[in-house]
């Protein structure tokens, strides 16, 4: 389904009204793509995963960027990069469902703090581990110090193939091509809100946490912009 509007909504906004139709027992049951969707798990392609995972940023930042896929005991590094950008599919589960998969490349700041929990997420799963369990290392990571909320930086999220999860309406969709802005422990208030909601601009993601982020529209590159992101699945 085309999304149109994007500039006029939000992160919520176009996954509760532009992708996906609701009902009550939606919100507990992650629902069917509405378009093709393409899942990444260990068992895709080495390199499809690439280009997926070089998708989310233009090209001339891609190029030169770290690329990790996912593998049997998680993330492993394929390509060093020399920009201390880093590119990968990030993934999130309801129970035992996949319910997103999206293409991300972290920045030098990301890469050294945020992109770290995602590496132990992955980590922890191929080790058999449940959500809950890893929500909970995650949480422990950053009292603990293992982890470190980042600084001021950005990831690019810029590809055609974000399957996303919102955590707030219990929902995946495929969301436009978007930056995410580190965000760490703000809320809504911080935003001039008094709780988080469709209507909000920016939209803030995980409220409260060392991993809250700001979403922000982006436009992609015309020489990087292509119905496929110019790679074949």
């Amino acid at each position: 389904m085309k999304l149109t509007g994007w500039m006029k909504t939000t992160f919520a906004g176009v996954l509760s009204i532009g992708v996906l139709t609701s009902s009550p027992a939606a919100q507990d049951t992650p629902q069917e793509p509405t378009r093709e969707v393409h899942l990444a798990t260990a068992s895709t392609p080495r390199e499809q995963q690439i280009q997926l995972a070089l998708s989310a940023a233009p090209t001339e930042v891609s190029s030169k960027a770290s690329v990790y896929i996912l593998g049997p005991k998680g993330y492993e590094k394929v390509r060093e990069g020399t920009n201390g950008f880093s590119c990968l599919i990030e993934r999130s589960f309801v129970g035992t469902t996949q319910t997103s998969s999206a293409p991300a490349c972290f920045d030098a700041e990301g890469s050294r703090t945020l992109m770290l929990t995602y590496l132990r997420k992955e980590e922890m799963r191929a080790e058999g581990k449940s959500e809950a369990e890893i929500k909970d290392d995650i949480a422990k990571g950053f009292e603990e110090g293992r982890f470190k909320a980042p600084g001021p930086g950005f990831l690019y999220m810029m590809s055609n193939e974000n399957y996303v999860y919102d955590d707030q309406s219990k929902e995946s969709g495929i969301v436009p091509p978007h930056l995410m802005f580190y965000a760490p422990y703000k809320t809504a208030k911080d935003l001039g809100y008094e709780s988080i909601s469709p209507t909000m601009v920016p939209h803030l993601t995980q409220p409260g946490k060392a991993e809250a982020l700001i979403v922000v529209a982006a436009k992609k590159p015309p020489q990087d912009s292509s119905p496929e992101d110019s790679h074949k699945h």
